[in-house]
């Protein structure tokens, strides 16, 4: 069943250290299914590897790498504009970022389960929160 995945669970991904017995279920998830994401992730995985690359904890050559790792993932990005409004609206309602109203916009949408973090706000007819 395919499922929307947040950006801390990829980045986690390609740095050892973030990774979880967790992180890593879904990673192996990737094997059956396919995993999607919000236009908005492009932005925040880049952001992540930039942060990696300032604090001098990664050289540019490797976020570039990683990057083009990332693109080899079956991460489906959606590139579906939600309305301002929306956003806030869903934001607001449950508690969340805007950032991570977009990701429970997007589960919605496509009526697939979120990352369990999230799993709280899901609506009951779009299922619970995996994993």
């Amino acid at each position: 069943m395919p499922f929307v995945v947040d950006n801390s669970v990829v980045a986690a991904w390609f740095f050892p250290s973030q990774a979880t017995d967790y992180t890593d279920s879904v990673l192996d998830r990737l094997k059956a299914d396919t995993a999607h994401v919000p236009a908005l992730w492009v932005l925040e995985f880049s952001y992540v590897l930039r942060k990696a690359v300032m604090s001098r904890k990664l050289a540019s050559e490797s976020a570039l790498e990683i990057i083009a790792e990332a693109e080899k993932l079956p991460l489906s990005v959606d590139y579906t504009a939600t309305a301002t409004a929306e956003n806030l609206e869903l934001a607001l309602r449950h508690g969340l970022s805007s950032y991570d109203a977009a990701y429970l916009d997007l589960a919605m949408r496509l009526a697939c389960p979120l990352p369990r973090r999230m799993a709280r706000c899901t609506p009951p007819r779009y299922g619970r929160g995996w994993g």
